[in-house]
């Protein structure tokens, strides 16, 4: 895991011919992205995992329908990640910033819970040669990793981590910074899935449901304010992209709006719906066990 970060953080930072938003050569049709820093990527991470996946069914001799289960979940995450970044919504979201900020929910709200309810890590760990599998275990075992990764996971941290990375690309001089930037570009949506990476980690797999739902109450609440902030804004604050926006009818302060409004209504509807649900599994799973302990204290 630390290598595959470190290898995606250096792509994001690399820079090469391609520009940025703001700086790109337009085209006038809707297209599709094929940028490699982002092609080469989600094919490794993509036939990676089928790979594992062959490996691991093979093998397999019980639990196929939660390995089936957890594929189409990691599907989804992936087919989402290409959507934001590779399909026409990319081009979209160079030059409207309603559509930037589709790009950025999606990513944060659809693509990274999908992928980490997949777990995809033992499955990757299979497509390795035997060798290079082991050596990678061990490293995933170390005292300093796993503690570091038990620490980033945990659901206050995770929570006030992505939370910042949310804010602080949000402010003006940053968010302008990436439309006009390919390496803080892609630092800024790869900072966005792998923060939300650690929180929807946190939230189902490390967080019982009555605490993970308070931590997706927190970040709704925090969205929802953010999202607010952009709709009741009495200007632009944002650099305003490459002029799209009146061929939607539409002026920059009106596009930020809508970009607001994204944030403020489907992103916290997204978290407050995983929030009910968790709240009404805590629900059942107290209810239950107190009926067991009533049946103990009946013995």
């Amino acid at each position: 895991m630390p290598t595959i970060v470190l290898a995606m953080l250096m792509l994001a930072l690399s820079t090469d011919r391609l520009l940025a938003h703001g700086a790109e050569t337009h085209s006038n049709d809707p297209s599709w992205t094929f940028d490699p820093w982002i092609i080469i990527p989600l094919l490794v991470l993509g036939v990676s995992y089928a790979v594992g996946s062959a490996v691991v069914w093979r093998r397999a001799t019980i639990g196929r329908g939660l390995r089936e289960w957890r594929s189409l979940s990691f599907l989804g995450g992936w087919l989402t990640v290409a959507a934001a970044l590779v399909s026409p919504l990319h081009w979209l979201g160079e030059r409207l910033l309603c559509f930037h900020m589709i790009e950025h929910e999606i990513l944060m709200a659809v693509s990274a819970p999908l992928l980490v309810m997949a777990r995809p890590i033992g499955t990757l760990l299979w497509s390795l040669p035997r060798d290079l599998r082991a050596a990678a275990g061990r490293l995933l075992k170390r005292p300093g990793l796993s503690l570091t990764w038990a620490w980033l996971t945990t659901g206050r941290n995770a929570t006030l981590v992505h939370g910042i990375a949310i804010w602080a690309w949000h402010a003006p001089i940053l968010f302008d910074a990436a439309v006009t930037s390919t390496p803080i570009h892609r630092l800024q949506h790869l900072s966005f899935l792998l923060t939300a990476v650690l929180f929807w980690w946190s939230v189902l797999w490390r967080s019982n449901a009555g605490l993970a739902a308070w931590h997706l109450f927190v970040t709704m609440l925090h969205t929802t304010i953010l999202g607010a902030l952009m709709v009741l804004a009495p200007r632009v604050l944002y650099q305003p992209q490459p002029a799209m926006a009146a061929a939607w009818d539409l002026t920059p302060l009106e596009d930020q709006q809508l970009a607001g409004l994204i944030m403020w209504v489907p992103a916290a509807t997204i978290y407050a719906a995983a929030a009910l649900v968790l709240i009404a599994l805590w629900i059942r799973r107290s209810s239950e066990t107190g009926r067991r302990g009533d049946a103990v204290r009946a013995i």
